[in-house]
């Protein structure tokens, strides 16, 4: 993966749930990272049909490690104006320098999209 293929920008967020001084229970957003990305939305490629697993996912992402910080499942991609709930996430072939993140589009029956 070089990095001329890695053109979107995306933001890597956490939600925490707090409670207020009142007591009531409330969900901030914090922005792990922001890196540039490579995006790549869900078709019928030979690497889509080896992730038949994933049959929920709609896009794949990859970025550079990011030293210090682990990415997981319990994190939200944002790109493009888009968040995709992460599903899995693995080294991308094994080297330690980039990081694959299959994940899911969020968004309402609506159309609006959400967390």
């Amino acid at each position: 993966m070089a990095l001329g293929a890695m053109t979107r920008k995306a933001a890597i967020v956490r939600y925490e749930r707090t409670t207020d001084a009142d007591g009531f229970p409330a969900e901030t957003e914090e922005t792990v990272a922001e890196v540039r990305c490579y995006r790549e939305g869900r078709h019928g490629s030979e690497r889509w049909a080896s992730l038949a697993a994933f049959s929920e996912a709609t896009d794949l992402f990859r970025f550079r490690r990011i030293p210090g910080v682990a990415v997981d499942e319990t994190m939200t991609i944002v790109c493009e104006g888009s968040r995709y709930r992460i599903l899995s996430v693995e080294d991308a072939k094994g080297r330690g320098m980039y990081v694959e993140a299959l994940a899911k589009r969020s968004e309402t029956a609506d159309g609006k999209v959400h967390r």
